[in-house]
């Protein structure tokens, strides 16, 4: 017999000591999806060639380990004959030669099983890692991504003051005071931020709670309430929820130390008027004094007053367009004596109250309001107090209540006698009333057909 030359194809019918040149030559006839070369010094080693194809022109070549187990013949592929030399490839296959004869397993199951158990192995290892770091999870940590998006529910944003309130509250103090001698102590927050989620318990937060009240109860239950939008945050956020007791800011021992939460009910009886009215008038700051008397005039939230701006107060036409709770702003009439007391005041800058102060404007009238109550003899009518004078005084007045609640700003309701929007032009006669009936009982005359800025006012 001839023997066959080194270009022909190796004959697959007996095995061969497999060489470079073999295998190089080995190849997957027409009308065949593979074919299988043994070797003669590794039994069960063979070279599997596959048919050509769009994705592999050539077709592909590897070591696989042939055996029969259980009546079945099993393979199991040891590698490409491209990264896979022939000497490696016999220890291979004699290796698992071992494991089917003396163990009676099938490679491929033990392979499945090992990469089972490599699979549980990471997936605890990450579930570890993950653990670790969700445990070294502080507030301080998520406080910075609660400010950018727990806003509240139906809001599109925290609310100004709402939103430097919690920037004050979590502060880290030691800086000067802006009035005073001294540094600022740290907001009642600020030791929270340091706390692991895990950390914020009901123990816990009773033992910041009693000592943050030690400073000031009023203020420790704000920073309390604050810290519970916090809590709610995190448990409305899966990554966060089992992380984070909601109800931990709820504790029984809390609550009960809590102060009292009774609606303020203070405002400016009719026989007081007089006293304040005086009191207010002789403050040597008339931009406060001013300030003041709008906030009895209009019934407007101190901040939403404080806000105003040259550009929306309307001479003219005489309107004012302030900054709304409820909607972005609201448009009330001028009224005459409100018109004239603007009229006198200069203008710093775009602020209608203006000041010397970072901000521009006013922003707290508390000591000048105290002044003038210490004048006419009162105590505890606080400055959200004048806006509920301005509701009842209105009501004196014989204002409907639906008009009274449009110029304060309250969200609309079918309450009383039935709200609906009026213009500001159905607006200005039961504003006017009430800026007169106001006037009378505090014992202020006025002439009405002045020119705005000449404002001269006379006691009856």
């Amino acid at each position: 017999m001839a023997r066959p030359k080194k270009t022909d194809a190796p004959e697959l019918g007996n095995a061969q000591d497999l060489t470079a040149g073999l295998i190089e030559r080995l190849k997957c006839p027409p009308g065949k999806t593979q074919v299988f070369l043994r070797d003669t010094k590794a039994p069960g080693l063979r070279v599997r060639a596959t048919a050509a194809s769009t994705k592999n022109p050539k077709g592909l070549k590897a070591f696989v380990y042939e055996a029969k187990l259980n009546r079945q013949t099993i393979r199991r592929t040891i590698g490409d004959v491209r990264v896979w030399g022939i000497e490696a490839a016999r220890t291979e296959a004699r290796r698992l030669a071992v494991v089917v004869r003396s163990d009676g397993d099938d490679p491929r199951e033990l392979e499945r099983q090992q990469n089972a158990a490599k699979a549980t192995e990471l997936a605890a290892a990450t579930a570890k890692a993950q653990a670790d770091i969700e445990q070294a999870l502080t507030v301080g940590d998520l406080w910075p991504r609660y400010l950018t998006e727990g806003k509240p529910k139906r809001k599109d944003a925290w609310k100004p003051g709402y939103r430097a309130s919690l920037d004050v509250m979590a502060a880290p103090g030691g800086v000067p005071k802006k009035r005073g001698q001294g540094l600022t102590r740290p907001g009642p927050i600020y030791p929270l931020l340091a706390l692991a989620l895990g950390e914020v318990t009901e123990d816990a937060l009773q033992l910041w709670f009693e000592r943050e009240a030690k400073a000031g109860r009023h203020q420790a239950a704000r920073a309390l309430m604050m810290f519970r939008g916090f809590l709610r945050w995190c448990a409305g956020r899966p990554e966060y929820r089992k992380l984070i007791d909601r109800d931990a800011g709820k504790a029984p021992a809390i609550l009960e130390n809590l102060p009292s939460n009774t609606k303020r009910t203070d405002a400016i009886e009719a026989a007081q008027l007089p006293g304040w009215w005086q009191g207010v008038e002789q403050l040597n700051n008339r931009t406060a004094s001013a300030y003041l008397k709008a906030l009895v005039l209009t019934g407007a939230r101190k901040e939403e007053l404080a806000g105003l701006t040259w550009a929306n107060v309307d001479f003219p036409w005489r309107k004012l367009t302030i900054a709304d709770k409820v909607d972005q702003t609201r448009t009330i009439p001028l009224t005459p004596y409100l018109a004239q007391l603007l009229a006198t005041l200069p203008r710093i800058n775009a602020f209608v109250f203006a000041s010397a102060s970072k901000a521009g404007r006013i922003s707290d009238t508390r000591a000048s309001h105290a002044k003038a109550l210490q004048s006419a003899a009162m105590d505890g009518l606080t400055i959200h107090g004048l806006r509920r004078s301005f509701s009842l005084l209105g009501e004196a007045a014989g204002a409907p209540a639906g008009a009274i609640a449009q110029v304060m700003g309250h969200k609309p309701s079918a309450t009383a006698e039935g709200y609906r929007p009026r213009s500001v032009d159905a607006l200005r006669p039961y504003l006017e009333k009430v800026e007169a009936h106001i006037l009378e009982q505090a014992g202020v005359r006025f002439d009405a057909k002045a020119t705005p800025g000449v404002l001269r006012v006379v006691g009856a």
